[in-house]
């Protein structure tokens, strides 16, 4: 199966989290045969200071990743 995931971290933990989780989902796909096509993009306070907006343009066109 083939699954589109936007990775959108923030600040705080959230980057700690979405790494891990998406070291899970690598494993997942390995395992399973699924493909995962993951979005990563900038939002919140770290957007913020990046671009001046919390929720920046760039973010809705972020370049995807296949582990397939």
């Amino acid at each position: 199966m083939q699954f589109k995931i936007a990775v959108l971290a923030g600040d705080g933990i959230g980057p700690e989290i979405c790494t891990e989780t998406v070291k899970v989902l690598y494993a997942v796909a390995k395992k399973y045969g699924h493909t995962f096509d993951f979005a990563y993009g900038l939002v919140g306070g770290i957007a913020l200071d990046a671009t001046g907006s919390p929720l920046p343009p760039a973010t809705s066109r972020t370049r995807r990743i296949s582990t397939g």
